[in-house]
């Protein structure tokens, strides 16, 4: 049994939890002395979060916090000095106004009464403490909402963005404005965008028509030949997972990605979390946990991506830290909780998926990575460490992938070396124009809210009054303070527009 912080779903005071087994499964439970007892499911399979268990690289989190005393886990966010992880992503959000109105959403500005709409300048505001933080500046910021394409100046933040050095610039999106307007799809690409996270709830009309009120798959489809037309070639497909609702398609999905792997170059599943009170029972038929996805994944596949290709987020940390003995620079290290998500990458060679598990030692080449950064500080890491450690990567590299086993259409282990040894982005970018990435983030929810995931959270909202906010505690207890503090009326600004 393990021992953590969680909140009450009713009132949200933070209260004692425990984390256990039970039948197989990974429970969490909780009291609070005005509400009642909760119990729901923390992962699904006890085996795999073991296992997961075992990858825990926590950071270091940021040298100059944005929240430096009197501070309350969680409800005085923004970022304190017990964080322990950077912002790997920036979440902006641009509005609260939005062209479809869906039960599963963050935000809504009708239903909440009020308008939410950074200026430009709060943005660049926002998107300079960003790029502030040390000893890592965030290099990756994600402009979402909302819908951030009701944003006509949209182009014109994301250009700000460029400038500003974010190396790594993208929209969350239903895709409307886009599908309708392909012009307007070019202005994002010329000003900027590298990567588009399209809200994608599966391959037929009944899971739109079930979450979203109609069937939005023709405009999904219409998104993504705009995209292969003005030349946006990183399409993420983010379907929120949800059970009797699209957990049958996850399969399809992934085919449908590798159909149009030109643009589309990875899903990242997101299991349900649930907004507002929800009784337990409803709770236990929509709840999806990751170790779910892993079991439908391999189901839906023929086994072809079993559940043990996948690996928990910080297990990539030797790879960046490996790169920034090497450089000697700081770059963002993914020191997420390890319950928090995961990933793999898959080819698709003659209609079937390949897993890099299939023919890569992952873990043996992660533990190699581990030991030579380790040797390479020994040395001094100095110019003569530097050789020594690269020569020693592009010898020993070779080991850990079966030729035999990878992809014919592609050289696995001179990209490998490639990306490891020379640095390159266009290596970087080589091996993920050859790769589908598969991942799953599971954000958290009032009921298995674990301070312990949200102390190494890596995805963090800027807000305009100066703080970084871990997305799980910005979308349990923060979202309404901060949208209520920076708005207006809704039919005030609504009568402005007009």
């Amino acid at each position: 049994m393990k021992h953590t912080k969680s909140l009450c779903p009713e009132c949200c005071d933070l209260i004692d939890a425990a984390i256990y087994e039970e039948d197989g499964k990974i429970m969490i439970d909780k009291e609070c002395d005005e509400h009642g007892y909760f119990k729901d499911v923390y992962w699904s399979d006890a085996e795999l979060y073991k296992k997961f268990d075992n990858v825990n690289r926590v950071g270091e989190g940021v040298t100059n916090p944005m929240t430096t005393e009197g501070y309350q886990c969680p409800q005085d966010c923004g970022l304190c000095s017990t964080h322990k992880t950077n912002t790997i992503l920036a979440n902006i959000d641009l509005t609260n106004r939005c062209n479809l109105n869906c039960p599963i959403c963050f935000a809504n500005a009708k239903e909440r009464g009020y308008i939410y709409e950074p200026s430009f300048e709060q943005i660049r505001d926002m998107l300079q403490m960003l790029r502030n933080e040390e000893p890592t500046p965030c290099y990756a910021v994600q402009f979402s909402g909302g819908e951030p394409t009701v944003r006509d100046d949209l182009p014109d933040i994301i250009a700000m963005a460029r400038d500003m050095g974010f190396i790594q610039i993208q929209i969350a999106t239903n895709g409307i404005r886009l599908a309708k307007d392909v012009e307007f799809t070019r202005k994002l690409k010329e000003a900027g965008l590298h990567t588009l996270y399209l809200q994608f709830d599966g391959v037929t009309e009944e899971p739109y028509k079930m979450v979203r009120g109609f069937n939005a798959l023709p405009m999904k489809q219409q998104v993504v030949e705009n995209c292969r037309e003005v030349g946006i070639k990183s399409i993420t497909l983010v379907p929120t997972l949800a059970k009797g609702v699209n957990d049958h398609q996850i399969g399809d999905m992934i085919r449908f990605a590798s159909q149009n792997l030109d643009v589309i170059k990875g899903i990242n599943f997101q299991p349900i979390s649930f907004t507002g009170r929800i009784n337990r029972e409803e709770r236990e038929q929509k709840r999806i946990t990751i170790p779910d996805l892993f079991k439908l994944t391999e189901e839906q596949t023929d086994g072809e991506i079993p559940k043990d290709s996948w690996y928990p987020v910080p297990f990539v940390v030797p790879v960046s830290r490996f790169i920034a003995a090497i450089r000697n620079e700081n770059i963002p290290a993914l020191t997420c909780h390890q319950h928090c998500g995961a990933g793999t990458y898959v080819y698709v060679e003659d209609g079937k998926f390949i897993p890099i598990t299939n023919f890569i030692d992952v873990k043996g080449l992660m533990n190699f990575l581990d030991e030579v950064t380790d040797e390479f500080y020994e040395r001094g890491a100095n110019k003569s460490a530097k050789v020594r450690a690269l020569a020693k990567v592009a010898r020993r590299v070779p080991s850990f992938i079966d030729s035999d086993k990878s992809p014919s259409s592609v050289n696995v282990t001179k990209l490998i070396v490639n990306v490891l040894v020379r640095g390159a982005s266009e290596a970087t970018k080589e091996f993920h124009r050859n790769t589908l990435f598969l991942g799953c983030m599971h954000f958290q929810d009032n009921y298995n809210f674990d301070i312990e995931r949200i102390q190494r959270c890596g995805v963090h909202y800027a807000t305009p009054d100066g703080r970084a906010i871990p997305f799980c505690t910005y979308n349990t207890l923060h979202r309404e303070e901060v949208e209520s503090k920076f708005s207006r009326p809704y039919e005030v600004a609504k009568a402005k527009s007009q």
